[in-house]
């Protein structure tokens, strides 16, 4: 056990699918599992393990932004035995042409956060793993998926005064979100996998919005996505 997750080593899969929200994780595990069993309730950041189509899986949530992300993963990689991580969120679209619900798998984060630079990491880019974004890309094929690839947006600060404009012309980021640079870091220093799939629940452009229910339940297409890649590892 860690000081934040209470499961025993034993209970928690080699890979991971990690939303923010506790009952996005529970909305997962009673719908897409079987004989899924909670192994964790510290905080009340709820993880199931259970099976998908006979794959062994666990379903964990982060919580928001990176330092929250940061402990979740860095303890489920460095103690747990975990290899793969799936961050699957929600994202607010820079660009005019993303529309709602529109699936978008993130190739690399852009952060102006100190996360990674307090662990003397220097870029402001960090890359996905190319092992799992392959595996995702060729699942949505097989599943007739449209997908969007790219590099996102990570930030500290959700009630932000940044331009969307300049962040998408001028440092190519389609989309925003908090935690995905967190996770790609740990996975970087650790050597492990990880990626994130994201799917538009906001046009900062347009103005468009999904609201907090549909934000929770509605995202099946990504949840099925990540949970059908997860077949081929």
């Amino acid at each position: 056990m860690t000081p934040h997750i209470e499961a025993e080593i034993s209970s928690i899969a080699k890979t991971v699918i990690m939303p923010g929200d506790p009952l996005r994780a529970k909305h997962i595990a009673d719908n897409f599992l079987t004989d899924a069993k909670l192994v964790n309730t510290v905080r009340n950041m709820f993880a199931y393990t259970g099976f998908y189509k006979g794959k062994r899986i666990t379903v964990m949530a982060s919580g928001m932004g990176m330092p929250s992300i940061g402990i979740y993963s860095y303890e489920l990689y460095k103690f747990y035995g975990v290899e793969n991580i799936i961050r699957v969120g929600s994202a607010g679209s820079y660009s005019k042409d993303l529309n709602l619900y529109d699936i978008v798998l993130v190739n690399e984060s852009y952060s102006d956060s100190n996360f990674a630079k307090n662990q003397g990491y220097n870029d402001d880019i960090i890359k996905s793993s190319e092992y799992l974004n392959n595996k995702i890309i060729e699942t949505a094929k097989n599943l007739n998926l449209n997908i969007t690839q790219g590099r996102i947006h990570t930030t500290d600060i959700f009630y932000s005064n940044v331009d969307p404009n300049e962040l998408y012309e001028n440092k190519k980021c389609l989309c925003c979100e908090m935690e995905s640079f967190a996770l790609f870091y740990n996975a970087l220093s650790l050597k492990k996998n990880a990626s994130c799939i994201l799917t538009i629940s906001d046009n900062l452009i347009t103005g468009e919005e999904t609201n907090s229910k549909e934000r929770q339940t509605a995202f099946n297409e990504m949840i099925k996505l990540a949970l059908e890649s997860i077949l081929n590892l």
